[in-house]
C-alpha cells in the first residue's frame, strides 16, 4: 500500500508532520505564498446540512437517464458521452469540477488523465479513496477545445448538478478551479480571494470550500501547497472544525 509520504510526492510536497503540527485552518496565502494565521476571532464553520427530497420524488437513475438524453444545450451536438459523476452515491464527500475535458468525453467519467490521477493523491493525502467521494462537474458535455462554459450552458446544465446535490446531501463540497466555484457560488470573484473560508452553497447553505484545479496545478507546480492547505482547511470543515 502507498504511504502518505508517496501520495503527498505526487503533489510535489514532503510530509512535514515532524517539524510542525498539522494547521489545518491556515488559509488564504499572503503575496509571498506563505500562510497567514487563522483570525482570532472566526466565524463559526457551518453546521452539516442536508436539502430536503420527498421520498421518491427523484433518484440517481432518473438524473442518469435525463443527463445521458439531455439536449438541452448546443453541447449535445459535439459530446461524445456525457459525463454524469462517479463514486459513492451515499459518500459525505462531493467534489466539483469545471466541465469535461477531452479524454472525459471519451471515456464517460470526470478526472481522468493526469489531473483525474493528481486529484487523486490530492484525496488520498488526506486519507480520502477516489471511491469514497461523490466527483462531478457543472456540465455534463464537454465545450468545444475546452473552452469556459457559456452563462447559457452552465443554467440550462446546472439543475441537473443540483439533483445529484439533493440526491446525495453532502457534508461539504469541495469546488475544484475557477469556473466551477464561480458558478457554483453565483460571483466572478477571482478564486485567490475565494480560497481559505468556508462558502454556503444553496438555500440549504452546505459548506463549500474552494481550491485550484488539478489541470491548473500541473502547469503552476508552485501552487500545490496551496491546494495542500486547502485540502487540510476543507477536512478541518468537514470534520465539523471551527473556520
Amino acid at each position: 500500500m502507498a504511504t502518505r509520504g508517496e501520495y503527498l510526492a505526487a503533489l510535489g510536497l514532503v510530509d512535514w508532520r515532524q517539524r510542525r503540527t498539522l494547521a489545518v485552518g491556515l488559509v488564504a496565502p499572503a503575496a509571498s505564498g506563505a500562510a497567514e494565521p487563522v483570525p482570532e476571532e472566526p466565524q463559526p464553520v457551518l453546521p452539516p446540512t442536508h436539502i430536503a427530497v420527498r421520498p421518491g420524488a427523484d433518484s440517481w437513475d432518473a438524473v442518469a437517464a435525463e443527463v445521458a438524453a439531455c439536449m438541452r444545450c448546443g453541447l449535445h451536438q459535439c459530446r461524445t458521452r456525457t459525463v454524469f459523476g462517479v463514486g459513492d452515491r451515499e459518500a459525505s464527500w462531493l467534489v466539483v469540477g469545471e466541465a469535461p475535458g477531452a479524454e472525459e468525453d471519451r471515456q464517460g467519467e470526470p478526472f481522468v488523465g493526469r489531473a483525474g490521477q493528481l486529484l487523486n493523491a490530492m484525496l488520498l493525502g488526506i486519507g480520502l479513496q477516489r471511491e469514497q467521494v461523490f466527483i462531478a462537474n457543472v456540465l455534463k458535455c464537454r465545450p468545444p477545445s475546452n473552452r469556459d462554459p457559456l452563462p447559457d450552458e452552465v443554467a440550462r446544465c446546472l439543475p441537473y448538478l443540483e439533483r445529484q446535490i439533493a440526491l446525495l446531501q453532502p457534508r461539504i463540497m469541495l469546488a475544484v478551479g475557477r469556473i466551477a466555484a464561480q458558478n457554483l457560488l453565483a460571483t466572478d470573484t477571482p478564486i485567490g480571494k475565494l480560497r481559505g473560508r468556508v462558502h454556503a452553497f444553496g438555500t440549504q447553505r452546505i459548506p463549500l470550500v474552494v481550491t485550484y484545479h488539478p489541470a491548473y496545478l500541473l502547469r503552476s507546480p508552485t501552487e500545490k501547497r496551496k491546494a495542500w492547505e486547502d485540502l487540510k482547511f476543507a477536512r478541518h470543515v468537514a470534520a465539523g472544525g471551527s473556520a
